[in-house]
């Protein structure tokens, strides 16, 4: 059974940035695909980005392309997402996730965090 919190959300400017961080416990960190996933209001919940067991292939959602960077630290059982020149349209609760691959589909991974959130004002 794996648990999964994130941090560092916050309300940010547009343009700004913002790291995401997702610790993990109870299970083996290699194991897993790692996904961020984000959910605005009114939404459904949608991919961000995945990254593989061992960090060596990454997978990001077009909106998000260019600006958001998603890393690993196997030592550290932690996956993060560095977000910068944040646009107001990135205003989401984000999820981190742990799956059996680096898939685009929420219902793939078995296990979730609690959510952060993220605000960017215009």
């Amino acid at each position: 059974q794996v648990q999964l919190v994130e941090s560092g959300g916050g309300l940010v400017q547009a343009g700004g940035s913002l790291r995401l961080s997702c610790a993990a416990s109870g299970g083996t960190f290699i194991d897993y695909a790692m996904g961020w996933f984000r959910q605005g209001p009114g939404k459904e919940r949608e991919f961000v980005a995945t990254i593989s067991w061992r960090g060596s292939n990454t997978y990001y959602a077009d909106s998000v392309k260019g600006r958001f960077t998603i890393s690993r630290d196997n030592a550290k059982n932690t996956v993060t997402l560095q977000m910068n020149s944040l646009k107001p349209e990135d205003t989401a609760v984000y999820f981190c996730a742990a799956g059996p691959a680096t898939l685009r589909n929420a219902h793939e991974y078995g296990y979730w965090g609690q959510g952060t959130q993220v605000t960017v004002s215009s």
